[in-house]
């Protein structure tokens, strides 16, 4: 196919996971949005929870709001 040439690791991928591609696919599209839409929030919340781990303690909430801005801008 098309796709075979320009993205061969992406074709392999869903070739060899298309049982559990065809699962999501078979989803109304508000629900296949509401699933994207828990991953990129779930994706935003681990990025946070990783910066905020490694400083245990703030000194102001000033310093917290700075910590959060930067992992999420990275």
């Amino acid at each position: 196919t098309r796709w075979d040439d320009k993205y061969p690791q992406i074709s392999r991928s869903w070739r060899s996971h298309w049982n559990n591609l065809n699962t999501l696919f078979a989803y109304p599209a508000d629900i296949r949005k509401a699933i994207y839409t828990t991953n990129a929030i779930e994706s935003l919340n681990s990025v946070i929870r990783k910066a905020i781990k490694k400083r245990k303690l703030f000194p102001t909430d000033d310093s917290a709001r700075k910590v959060i801005y930067l992992a999420i801008m990275d």
